[in-house]
């Protein structure tokens, strides 16, 4: 089969956007001191601005990628996002990248490559009574309280960037399952989409994420944040869509096994990345304790 170009050439472009972003992010981030306001000093901050764009110019070559391409060509180049904002991470702030993160990166982005392809769900309903949402958001929102504030009681900055990352994608992919409701919502009228509480929730929860991964950003490194909101993401969605909208995996039953496998690899390969990061373990640090962490 011939691999069409176009798609290839935009998908790697969007990847090393993403990167590239992500590297500015935490850099513009991560100058922030505990005891200040984060968003305030974000939005000064022309560093920062310019990953914002990096994530724009980024959506928009993914979106002409699946235009040129199918989303199996595309998803596995656009999950190497990962691996090339490792080595620019490790370059601005004078660590070494080790053999060992280089291979967990590659399993991380494999095995969520893996999950998206071959667990790729079939298409559910286009909507669902608010009823079929209050306990799988509960649950949701539990795990989001859950890690913000574990970090808040941690005191490695590596754990707490891997927490408050994972916090982040989660209400993301909240986000990213409403996406679809709230388009078709549209379709029946703006007034119609306003009066909904999905807009609500979806506008909540994308900007919840957003903020909550510059916090992971001001807390520790890239390699500790990035990877755990990489994979919150597409699994709460996942979540979401099979437990609220009936959507279900087309993969089968050895499908469905090797999507489980992949779920572990990622986790356990989002976690040794944590701990790789200043090569420090999550167990204890000598840094400022996590009462430091802002409000």
């Amino acid at each position: 089969m011939q691999l069409p170009l176009g798609a290839v050439i935009c998908a790697f472009v969007a990847a090393l956007l993403f990167a590239v972003s992500a590297v500015a992010q935490q850099r513009a981030a991560s100058e922030v001191p505990q005891d200040q306001g984060l968003m305030r000093a974000l939005i000064r901050s022309p560093t920062w601005w310019a990953g914002m764009i990096g994530d724009g110019g980024g959506f928009a070559f993914q979106v002409a990628a699946l235009a040129l391409g199918s989303v199996l060509i595309v998803q596995p180049i656009l999950v190497s996002a990962l691996v090339f904002a490792l080595p620019m991470a490790a370059r601005y702030s004078g660590r070494r990248t080790t053999p060992g993160m280089w291979a967990n990166a590659l399993a991380l982005s494999a095995a969520l490559a893996i999950f998206l392809i071959v667990g790729d769900p079939t298409e559910g309903l286009d909507t669902a009574p608010w009823h079929r949402w209050v306990l799988p958001l509960g649950l949701v929102f539990g795990v989001v309280a859950a890690g913000v504030l574990g970090a808040r009681v941690v005191k490695t900055p590596a754990l707490r960037a891997l927490l408050l990352g994972g916090a982040g994608g989660t209400l993301v992919g909240v986000s990213a399952a409403l996406t679809a409701n709230v388009t078709r919502l549209f379709g029946h009228g703006i007034s119609t989409a306003l009066t909904s509480w999905e807009i609500y929730v979806l506008v909540a929860t994308g900007v919840g994420g957003v903020y909550l991964q510059q916090r992971g950003y001001q807390a520790g490194s890239l390699a500790a944040c990035l990877p755990a909101f990489t994979i919150a993401e597409p699994l709460v969605a996942a979540f979401v869509g099979i437990t609220v909208l009936d959507e279900r995996l087309r993969s089968g039953p050895v499908g469905t096994a090797c999507v489980l496998v992949a779920v572990v690899v990622m986790c356990v390969a989002t976690v040794a990345l944590s701990r790789a990061q200043a090569g420090e373990p999550l167990e204890a640090s000598d840094s400022a304790p996590a009462s430091q962490l802002p409000e």
